[in-house]
């Protein structure tokens, strides 16, 4: 079984080393999905949604809070993010919007945590800002879709 990196022989939590690491350029992508009533797509696509624009938020909501991850996740690094993506495309067949975040860095340490976090926000802030019209919205699919750079290589969701 492979250890957890996160804690010590004693099972105490502690932030990683990563000091004796060489930098290399790392990306990671996530995904994830508000699932709605056709409605309240529609509201939201129109621009009609009473708290303003609900895709264009949630992409700033998005992008600061990858930015802000070490903030939120106790025990991962503060990076330097040099690009960060937030795309939100419409999609009736849910009905809803997928959400896919990228981010990139050169560095020490992963980005995976970044994308995971960027795409969540994005989610909840869409929630909020169209909960007017549709409590019953559902958050889905949260997940790693592919991460590249660093020691152990590439990875993607099959």
């Amino acid at each position: 079984m492979a250890k957890l990196s996160h804690i010590t022989e004693t099972g105490e939590a502690h932030m990683v080393d990563v000091s004796g690491k060489t930098e290399t350029e790392r990306e990671a992508r996530a995904e994830g999905q508000v699932v709605m009533a056709p409605e309240t797509l529609e509201l939201i696509l129109s621009g009609n949604a009473k708290k303003g624009d609900v895709i264009g938020t949630a992409r700033i909501a998005g992008i600061m809070a990858a930015k802000k991850t070490s903030d939120l996740i106790p025990l991962c690094h503060p990076l330097m993010l040099a690009k960060v993506t937030l795309d939100i495309e419409p999609d009736a067949s849910l009905p809803g919007l997928r959400i896919v975040c990228t981010a990139k860095l050169t560095g020490q340490t992963g980005v995976e945590m970044e994308a995971l976090t960027g795409v969540s926000i994005a989610c909840l802030t869409i929630y909020d800002m169209a909960k007017a019209a549709d409590r019953g919205m559902r958050i889905e699919n949260i997940r790693l879709l592919a991460k590249s750079g660093g020691r152990s290589g590439d990875w993607n969701a099959d």
